[in-house]
């Protein structure tokens, strides 16, 4: 996990825990970023920096690399963490930004939400 944010970093490390992973958080300013991402099998980029991981990192061509970040460029235009053009070729599997994990958490969002509703009205037994 690269980010170590309250809400995704910290957090993100505990779930890959508690699913028995073996987990390195590190940061921005994590001595030697690049043997990390080497050693990597997944990669949850959330650090808040645009293209922040490079292409020029050693990329395992087996890891699966998940781009939580959202940024704007230099043009303005919104990208990820992660380099994804200059990363893609070099990974097994990468979510793009935009279009790849802000689906999913718009759509857990809405299930937590009806969750909540019908747990306030008593009609879910279940937490």
């Amino acid at each position: 996990v690269v980010g170590r944010s309250d809400i995704v970093g910290k957090p993100m490390g505990m779930l890959l825990l508690h699913a028995h992973s073996t987990v390195t958080v590190a940061h921005s300013k994590t001595r030697d970023l690049a043997s990390c991402v080497a050693e990597a099998d997944i990669v949850v980029a959330a650090i808040g920096r645009a293209k922040f991981l490079t292409g020029d990192m050693p990329w395992k061509n087996s890891s699966v690399v998940i781009d939580v970040g959202i940024n704007r460029n230099e043009a303005g235009k919104l990208c990820g963490d992660v380099d994804f053009d200059a990363v893609a070729p070099k990974v097994a599997a990468i979510t793009p930004v935009p279009g790849g994990v802000g689906p999913m958490t718009i759509a857990m969002l809405m299930v937590n939400t009806v969750r909540a509703a019908l747990l306030r009205k008593n009609l879910l037994d279940e937490v």
